[in-house]
């Protein structure tokens, strides 16, 4: 969790905001990725792409 502060830091002081959705997007999609990782939820992952 420190790492996320850091980042939430360093985007308010560089005033950044711009980054915000790119990291959330990243965050999305690597949700997606542990999660189509031999679970249950796989083949419904499969079909959204």
């Amino acid at each position: 969790m420190s790492i996320l502060g850091e980042l939430l830091h360093f985007l308010r002081a560089r005033k950044k905001y711009w980054l915000i959705p790119v990291f959330v997007v990243m965050m999305v999609f690597g949700g997606l990725l542990v999660l189509s990782q031999g679970s249950a939820v796989a083949p419904f992952i499969y079909t959204i792409f």
